[in-house]
């Protein structure tokens, strides 16, 4: 078994021999292994959180992650970032005829590692096989279910309450558009893809937290202008004070992009009261994934939108992202 036939999607003998011999390799937890058509999980409590998303990403492999990772990431943490903690997943894969088994098992091992790192069980998967050519490799389904720890909403937010970010931005929109090798550049700028709740959990407990999300599509400044209305408030971040890689800002000014509209993948925007601001940013540095934890801007009533205020004084505008830079980096 060398690459993918039309027969893997059958749900006959090599279907079975598909999820036996790859799957299963990897995804062992007790909910999945009786194959049923439904899996039995257990929930401590009623507070339910459900998520669904879709993963098309180009190239599937790429620095720091590959499409099984992102699955796993990026459900996790639309859970984490909505006050949940993440505890069930499922995985659903269309496979392109003649995708090489290797390749298949390559990225369904990191399914597996990333899923286990991030402390969420694989519970449920479905496997269809479509012809070549009606699909480019590979694309994936997860839905995550986690149980409500802390409701984060919107309207919670005031004036004068702090935005935060748990890190560096632009990374892997950045990381993305180099491992389409269409621009002739080299360097070491590697995808954020990180799962966020042993991160963010920990925030649960912190009485000024007041809303969260993780910027991938449009980056943060698609989120921040979205809050605002959302909420009707200004947002106001400083330039200065937005943590960015100085090669990723190199590579976005050569190519005309943005890395505040460049996407992430393993990073927060957190709103908090100014008072708890400070303490949220001293836990996050703590954590491997939050040491470029900062300050970045505040909430105001004296104003709607969303903007930048620049190095040297200026002012500018962030809006909703209006055209894709980066078409299929998710």
């Amino acid at each position: 078994m060398k690459k993918i036939e039309i027969g893997h999607g059958s749900g006959g003998r090599l279907t079975r021999e598909l999820i036996q011999k790859v799957f299963l390799k990897y995804f062992n937890s007790e909910e999945l292994k009786p194959l049923e058509d439904a899996a039995y999980i257990r929930l401590k409590n009623h507070n339910t959180a459900l998520t669904t998303d879709s993963y098309v990403v180009r190239p599937l492999f790429f620095p720091g992650g590959d499409i099984g990772k992102l699955s796993v990431c990026g459900t996790v943490n639309d859970l984490a970032v909505s006050g949940a903690v993440p505890g069930y997943l499922s995985i659903g894969i269309i496979l392109e005829e003649g995708f090489p088994i290797g390749s298949l098992e390559d990225i369904v091992k990191s399914i597996g590692e990333t899923s286990r790192n991030a402390g969420v069980r694989i519970a449920a998967g479905d496997t269809k096989v479509v012809e070549k050519g009606k699909c480019d490799g590979v694309y994936i389904n997860t839905t995550g279910i986690g149980e409500i720890a802390r409701p984060l909403f919107p309207d919670n937010i005031s004036p004068g309450d702090a935005v935060i970010a748990t890190g560096t931005l632009g990374d892997h929109g950045t990381a993305i558009a180099l491992a389409r090798d269409e621009f002739a550049i080299k360097s070491r700028v590697e995808s954020d893809c990180a799962p966020l709740n042993g991160l963010l959990t920990p925030l649960f407990e912190i009485e000024g937290l007041k809303w969260m999300r993780d910027p991938t599509r449009g980056g943060a400044a698609t989120v921040l202008a979205e809050l605002s209305d959302l909420t009707g408030l200004g947002v106001e971040i400083f330039e200065d004070k937005v943590p960015v890689r100085e090669d990723v800002r190199f590579i976005s000014d050569m190519l005309g992009y943005d890395p505040l509209y460049l996407a992430n993948e393993g990073k927060a925007l957190i709103i908090a009261s100014d008072e708890s601001a400070g303490k949220i940013v001293g836990i996050l540095r703590k954590h491997s994934l939050g040491h470029n934890a900062a300050i970045i801007g505040n909430i105001s009533s004296k104003f709607k939108g969303a903007r930048l205020r620049t190095r040297i004084g200026g002012e500018r505008l962030l809006d909703v992202l209006e055209e894709d830079m980066l078409p299929r980096i998710c």
